[in-house]
């Protein structure tokens, strides 16, 4: 099953990712968390100790490896491998945690080195690889976008969420990814609705998007602060919180069990 998780900067995709990634492997499912937004917070959200993830170097950073997988010598016009090995890369480079193996892949940076590169391509093929891979569970946290995917591997993802919470920008966020998501033929994409303090603000979210199945709602949660701020994993915390992703969880089981 793959997961992809996408949404506007800070409405909780990355807390929503970690934590499904947790419950999921608490389960005794296989997970694999892919980090493919710049930000790269999936480690600290999964509960990898901050002493761990510090050290994780993208895979985006890497560029000797890139050179050494597509052949590319760095030199501007020159030729390189478009489908280099890629299939070792997870299991060497992935951090392990509580029944969570993370992958940390990062983004290119733009510049002026052209719109190819051996990072890029490297990446391209890895996520290609990654989603045909047989993983129980594989769940993405990405940028706002579907910039990872695209019309060779949409047909492997499940399920696309969009975290919106109450907000016009977060709200044309949510519209943006669905037409995106439209033009590469991913037929699942379902809302969550985070940062809800009352009933209006879910009723605001449901109102502006009718189009999107809602699989739930995450309500402001202070603990949730408090974790972040003292570097605690939001799936340790507990309480009413993990029911809500729970409930999503298993919404989002029974809307995929219906395709």
């Amino acid at each position: 099953m793959k997961i992809a998780v996408t949404g506007k900067g800070g409405v909780g995709k990355t807390t929503l990712s970690g934590t499904l990634a947790r419950l999921f492997a608490a389960e005794g499912r296989h997970v694999l968390a892919v980090d493919a937004d710049p930000d790269a917070n999936l480690a600290s959200a999964v509960g990898i100790p901050e002493n761990v993830y510090q050290n994780i170097t993208p895979l985006a950073k890497m560029k000797d490896l890139a050179k050494e997988r597509t052949g590319a010598n760095g030199e501007p016009g020159s030729l390189f491998i478009l489908n280099p090995k890629v299939d070792d890369l997870p299991e060497r480079f992935c951090v392990e945690h509580q029944g969570v193996k993370l992958l940390t892949m990062g983004t290119v940076d733009k510049g002026g080195g052209g719109c190819v590169c051996s990072e890029h391509t490297l990446l391209k093929r890895l996520m290609q690889s990654l989603l045909i891979r047989q993983d129980d569970v594989m769940i993405l946290d990405m940028e706002a976008g579907v910039e990872h995917l695209g019309r060779g591997t949409a047909e492997f993802v499940d399920a696309l969420i969009i975290v919106v919470e109450p907000g016009r920008r977060s709200i044309q966020t949510a519209r943006q990814i669905r037409r995106l998501a439209q033009d590469i033929s991913i037929q699942n994409v379902f809302l969550v609705a985070s940062k809800v303090r009352e009933q209006a603000d879910a009723e605001f979210i449901a109102r502006s998007l009718p189009e999107f199945p809602l699989l739930g709602v995450i309500s402001y949660h202070a603990p949730l602060v408090e974790a972040d701020v003292e570097g605690r994993a939001p799936f340790d915390s507990g309480g009413g919180f993990l029911d809500e992703i729970r409930a999503i969880k298993n919404n989002l089981l029974l809307e995929i069990a219906k395709t």
